[in-house]
This record gives C-alpha cells, sequence and structure tokens, in this order.
C-alpha cells in the first residue's frame, strides 16, 4: 500500500499554462468514501457505493474491512459492494492492517475495534509511522481498550478491545474530527450513551453518515457554540446506497488555477459542499474569487452542487482562524493563491498544520520562497505579500521544491507552476496518487 522507498522519486517540472477551460469531475470524497465502507461493513446486508474514491487510503481501509469479515467487492461498472457482517461481528484478522500512509483509516479503525473483543495491530508507512495517535489511544483506553503502541504512541501498534466497552464522555482538548469519529465509532458497540463534546466543530461526515445508516445519533448546540454529540450503543445499521460527492480538498486545487491563470473559466461538477469542509470556497469569495454554485442539491445527506469559477483579481484579507477546522488541508493551496493577491494575506491559528503528513507551514513557505513568493512565516500562520496578479518567477535552475512525500503540498505547487515565468520543479510527484491519482491529466486536460 505504503510508497515503496526503494521506487526512484519522480521529479516534474510544472511550467506556465495559458487559460484552463472546460468541465471536469473530480474524484469521490475521502471522508466520506472512507466511512461508506467502514459503515457498509457493519450494516447487516449490501451497501452500495458510487463515485467512490480509488486512492491507496481509500483501499487501505477497504483490506481492513476485509481482513475483519466484511465482504468488500468492485464491480465492472465501477459500483462497490459491501456485505457487511453487523456490529459486535467483526471478525479477528489474521495479520497486521497495513493502513499505508492513512492517518484517517488509522484513528478511525483504532475507535471501531476498540469496543470488539479482536487484537488488531496497525502497521504503516515511514510517514504514517511517524505520526503520533495518543490523541486517540487516550479516549480509547478510558472506555476499555489497551494499545501496546511504539514510542511517542506510534505505529506499529497493537489495540486490544474491550467487551463490553464502557460508555465515556468525552470533551475533546484539540479540535479533531478523527479522534471525534473514532469514539463515535467505539460507541456504536459500546452499551449505553457515548458523549463527544466538540468546542470547536470540525466536519461533521461521521455523524451525517452515523445517521444515514440508522444509529441513533444526536447532536446538540450549547449557547456557545459547543456541540454535544451522542451516540446509543449496540446499534443495528441498515444498508444503504451511496453516491460520494466529489472531494472538495480536491476541488480546491482546481478552484484556485482557474481563479489565478489569467483567462480561464472552469466547472467542477458534484463537488461536496458541507459546512465543514467548504471554508477555501468562503474566503476566496472573500478575497474576490468568482465562484458560483449551479444546480445546487443534497446527496445522501451533505449539500452538492456544480461550481463555475472564473479567472478574477484576488485581495489579499485577513483569515478568520475561526474558519480553520473548516479547511485545514486547504491552507497549502491557499497560500498559493494569496501569492498571487494584490495587498497582504494573514493566516493564523493553524497550529495543526505543524503536524500533518508534513510541518505544512513551513514547508509551504520554504515552497514558495524558492518559487520567488514574499513569505512571513510565524509559530501559527503565514504572513503572505502578493504579487498582484503578476506570475511568480518559479523556481531557478536546479533548485526543486520539497514535498516531504506530502501530497497536498506536491499539488500546490504544481498549481503555483502555472503561474509562474519559468515553471515550478517538484521533487517527487509520487505521494499524489495516494489521493488524487488523475490530477496530472485533469490539469493537462484543462490547459489544453
Amino acid at each position: 500500500m505504503s510508497h515503496d522507498p526503494a521506487s526512484p522519486m519522480r521529479p516534474r517540472r510544472f511550467l506556465p499554462a495559458g487559460p484552463i477551460k472546460g468541465r471536469i469531475r473530480v474524484p469521490g470524497d475521502k471522508s466520506i468514501s472512507h466511512r461508506s465502507i467502514m459503515l457498509g461493513a457493519l450494516a447487516v446486508g449490501e451497501t452500495r457505493v458510487t463515485g467512490l474514491l480509488e486512492g491507496e487510503d481509500v483501499l487501505a481501509t477497504a483490506a481492513a474491512m476485509r481482513a475483519m469479515g466484511a465482504s468488500v467487492e468492485r464491480m465492472e461498472d465501477g459500483e462497490w459492494r459491501v456485505s457487511g457482517v453487523g456490529v459486535g461481528a467483526l471478525h479477528q484478522p489474521t495479520g497486521p492492517l497495513d493502513m499505508g500512509n492513512s492517518g484517517t483509516s488509522t484513528r478511525l479503525l483504532m475507535g471501531l475495534v476498540s469496543s470488539h473483543p479482536i487484537n488488531v495491530s496497525f502497521v504503516g508507512d515511514e510517514s504514517l509511522s511517524k505520526r503520533p495517535m495518543g490523541r486517540v489511544i487516550d479516549p480509547l483506553s478510558e472506555m476499555g481498550a489497551s494499545f501496546e503502541a511504539s514510542e511517542g504512541g506510534r505505529l506499529p501498534l497493537i489495540v486490544r478491545g474491550a467487551s463490553p466497552a464502557v460508555p465515556i464522555t468525552y470533551r475533546l482538548p484539540v479540535a479533531s474530527a478523527q479522534v471525534k469519529s473514532a469514539i463515535l465509532l467505539a460507541g456504536l458497540n459500546t452499551p449505553g450513551t457515548t458523549t463527544v463534546i466538540e468546542p470547536v466543530p470540525t466536519r461533521d461526515h461521521s455523524e451525517r453518515m452515523l445517521k444515514g445508516f440508522g444509529a441513533e445519533l444526536d447532536v446538540t448546540v450549547e449557547a456557545d457554540g459547543t456541540r454535544v454529540i451522542t451516540i446509543k450503543g449496540e446499534a443495528e445499521l441498515k444498508p444503504q446506497v451511496i453516491d460520494v460527492p466529489g472531494d472538495p480538498s480536491s476541488a480546491a486545487f482546481f478552484i484556485v488555477a482557474a481563479l489565478v491563470v489569467p483567462g480561464s473559466e472552469v466547472v467542477i461538477e458534484n463537488v461536496g459542499l458541507n459546512p465543514t469542509r467548504a471554508g477555501l470556497v468562503e474566503v476566496l469569495r472573500q478575497m474576490g474569487g468568482q465562484i458560483e454554485f449551479l444546480n445546487s442539491r443534497e446527496v445522501g445527506g451533505e449539500p452538492v452542487a456544480d461550481l463555475l469559477v472564473k479567472h478574477s483579481a484576488l485581495k489579499g484579507i485577513e483569515v478568520d482562524p475561526a474558519i480553520a477546522p473548516a479547511m485545514i488541508d486547504e491552507f497549502p493551496v491557499l497560500f498559493v493563491a494569496a501569492s498571487l493577491a494584490e495587498g497582504v494575506t494573514v493566516t493564523s491559528g493553524l497550529d495543526e498544520l505543524r503536524v500533518k503528513e508534513s510541518d505544512r507551514l513551513s514547508a509551504m513557505a520554504a515552497a514558495l520562497t524558492l518559487a520567488g513568493a514574499e513569505i512571513e512565516e510565524r509559530e501559527d500562520g503565514l504572513v503572505i505579500t502578493g504579487t498582484g496578479g503578476a506570475p511568480l518567477p518559479g523556481t531557478a535552475t536546479a533548485a526543486q521544491v520539497t514535498t516531504h512525500l506530502d501530497h497536498r503540498i506536491a499539488m500546490s505547487m504544481a498549481v503555483a507552476g502555472l503561474v509562474s515565468q519559468q515553471g515550478v520543479d517538484v521533487d517527487d510527484t509520487r505521494p499524489i496518487a495516494t489521493s488524487f491519482p488523475n490530477f496530472e491529466d485533469l490539469l493537462a486536460s484543462l490547459a489544453e
């Protein structure tokens, strides 16, 4: 599943492009794809999923659910069929579950297995094995599961599930949709009511989809905005038919490209616009970006629309830190947009970006500086002075942007290359395959 360290790096120079035009559809939402497979595997009966993101991360989730007894099959027409085993009936896997590079699969599955009477070993690639899992281990331990982790709460690790697990009320110390989801998934097979208190709202795909599958889940919002989420355990999930909306994080690169490349006009079809994920669109509109919603509709509890995006003269703004959780993965490409805007863009409250696949703040500051942008790095954000629409110089001969095996840095700098004088050299495009296998082809199809 993981990048083979022995396979050679794939550098590429992303060259300046003329106007980009056309209609595209981006891959399915990764968050919804993961959860449709997991919950389908816990429902009794057959769940059918179209538009699934078939990247390495989601395939790692599918392989894990197969290893624990569910049938997960791809049909010839691209539809996926999942026959579940029922909540509480996951099998003991015969070997370790290889999570590849997927932090989402790891944290959510740790939650899922914590309330089942099985022992599961999780392994991952080099990048994933550096990421701490303590934020999930703490609450799941309170529910009765026990853990043997590598130093610093990292992979490889073993989860010994508790049966029965104990319902808890847990206040999230740090805003994290993955921690919240892990606890709610553990709560599925825990007798009684499990409660998560979320002082800062995070993406709510788990809540929407758990309800869609028939779990007894309630969300109340207190006067100060705190969300209190309860789930009743020993749930019975019912199979669903799911059409996965396009991933807003994948659409983000094309939205920014269309806004910053002069003369561009692009329609991106079927994009998920869950309010906990659509922060980037709001911020780009505040900067003067022309982004219209066409054919707005609801699919499986999630809002969806086609986006019409036209080249726009962007202006720098101070980004409200309260919107950060709704666009945490989109900041790298926002930094590219800000580099080409008029005036100064200030971002803050982004400490979370230092513990992603790489330290995205310092990595993007270094990458954009190399390409000629004017960047000041602060503890919790970047201050970017834009070019006012003029192209970035690009990277000098023999200078390569270091992506740190981080797909979002690679794709963001590909967009920067389109609006540079001499192009941008990226040291390695392999990580793009983990989240967005046809990114380079789609980009090329618009630039023709």
